[in-house]
């Protein structure tokens, strides 16, 4: 059980990384929870890590990343979520994989479907070894569990290829992606590739360059000049089949 400050600090930087890309400062969380002093941050933070909420990324400032969320928390995120949607605009989904603009551009809105999950277009293939270019199939549809869907714009993406394995990413896995021109350096994206080739891989910004590394050994690390790469995305999940 967590107590009613764990439950608000951790949807506040659930609410921060979802809207921001980037966890609140002990300040803003100091601010947000109405607290006198940080040392009180400290302790709910050592206090949600240790519960597995939470973990601290090494090497980075200002670095937290939500493991999961307590089911009540969870539902109350999907309720306030599909309440936004019903009031104000969809959750669209826009993908253009460099392809004729007019003819690629697809836009989709999701569905709540009988056991509230959500309904996502899946894009076709995305490979995580040798570049290949994406596919756009938007009669295809995936449901996917509306907690794992936070703001913003998603798709789905099939996966071929095996240059992901060391980070639990297999082939014929299916990743949910979350629609975004920019992602901090480290994060696993989309990445279009001369405006032809679209692969999965972790982000890197080396200088002037952008690197796109694999998560297998047997892979080499690309290096592109920035002009080359474009985001389209960030892994949000993943789900497979037996």
């Amino acid at each position: 059980m967590l107590t009613k400050k764990q439950h608000q600090l951790l949807l506040y930087i659930h609410e921060c990384l979802e809207t921001r890309g980037v966890s609140p400062s002990f300040d803003e969380m100091k601010e947000a929870l109405d607290l006198k002093s940080k040392s009180g941050i400290h302790r709910l933070i050592t206090g949600l890590t240790e519960r597995g909420f939470i973990r601290r990324l090494p090497h980075r400032a200002r670095a937290l990343e939500v493991l999961k969320l307590p089911d009540d928390l969870k539902n109350r995120i999907a309720a306030n979520e599909q309440g936004a949607e019903a009031a104000n605009a969809p959750n669209l989904v826009e993908v253009n994989f460099g392809q004729d603009k007019e003819a690629a551009k697809e836009i989709v809105t999701p569905d709540l479907v009988e056991d509230g999950s959500l309904s996502l277009p899946l894009y076709g293939r995305i490979a995580a070894g040798t570049a290949i270019e994406a596919l756009s199939d938007p009669s295809s549809f995936v449901n996917v569990p509306a907690g794992m869907i936070g703001m913003g714009r998603h798709y789905c993406l099939e996966v071929a290829g095996d240059s992901m394995i060391d980070v639990g990413i297999l082939d014929g896995d299916t990743v949910i992606i979350r629609e975004s021109e920019t992602a901090e350096n480290g994060k696993i994206v989309v990445a279009l590739i001369d405006d032809n080739e679209v692969t999965l891989k972790r982000l890197r910004r080396k200088g002037g360059s952008i690197a796109l590394e694999a998560a297998n050994p047997a892979y080499e690390t690309r290096i592109f000049g920035p002009d080359r790469v474009k985001v389209q995305g960030h892994l949000v999940g993943l789900f497979r089949q037996y």
